[in-house]
């Protein structure tokens, strides 16, 4: 059951963007992005896709750029990960029953992957989705991140809307809803410290707990 391909050259526009950046950026990683933490892990966050001088340079989700800065913190404080900050692929950090994944794994122009590339992108998720363990904790961060783990599991999106700090049981797992940690939503102050907080705090009680979704 693949959840990623290093290789994958699949969607043809995201293919020629990556070949640009890298001549532009001949250091950065350029490829598609693997996800980042223990396999097993009972929590997983689901971000769109790796942002061009963060994730697309480090070769690791959210690190290096500024929407991981509240991200990383989040997971230390909540027991998710050894430091509060991220930097590069290899600069010790571990994450602690937890791994985080992107909805497309590739470089997207404007940070916009189309519905296309999010398709094919699917069965990726769809087998890291089916992979957790029973009773685990997906985040989805972002309303396309929501929209492609409701389309994972074949389900209806009708009836699975996107909200923050919306909790669904979709079967094995919960699925509970953020807004994006990006520079956009914590400058508007769309998703605050406080707000992202009580989100990590919902995603330890129902860890703990196993609590119903709600």
């Amino acid at each position: 059951m693949t959840v990623f391909d290093a290789s994958c050259r699949a969607c043809p526009r995201l293919a020629r963007f990556l070949d640009d950046t890298n001549e532009r950026y001949p250091d950065y990683h350029c490829r598609p992005v693997p996800p980042f933490g223990a396999p097993d892990a009972r929590f997983l966050i689901v971000g769109l896709a790796p942002g061009m001088h963060g994730a697309n340079r480090t070769g690791r989700p959210f690190t290096g750029d500024h929407a991981g800065i509240l991200l990383y913190q989040m997971l230390h404080k909540h027991g998710f990960s050894t430091r509060d900050f991220s930097e590069s692929a290899d600069d010790g950090l571990e994450l602690v029953d937890c791994r985080i994944t992107n909805a497309v794994k590739c470089l997207p122009p404007d940070n916009k992957p189309v519905g296309d590339e999010i398709n094919k992108c699917n069965l990726f998720l769809a087998n890291e989705l089916d992979s957790l363990p029973e009773n685990a904790v997906v985040m989805a961060l972002g309303g396309i991140a929501h929209r492609a783990i409701i389309k994972a599991l074949g389900l209806r999106q009708a009836d699975f809307k996107f909200g923050h700090a919306a909790v669904y049981d979709v079967g094995n797992f919960h699925l509970l809803d953020s807004y994006h940690c990006s520079r956009y939503n914590t400058n508007t102050r769309r998703l605050t410290e406080e707000m992202f907080d009580g989100i990590f705090a919902d995603v330890r009680e129902l860890l703990d707990n196993s609590a119903p979704a709600r």
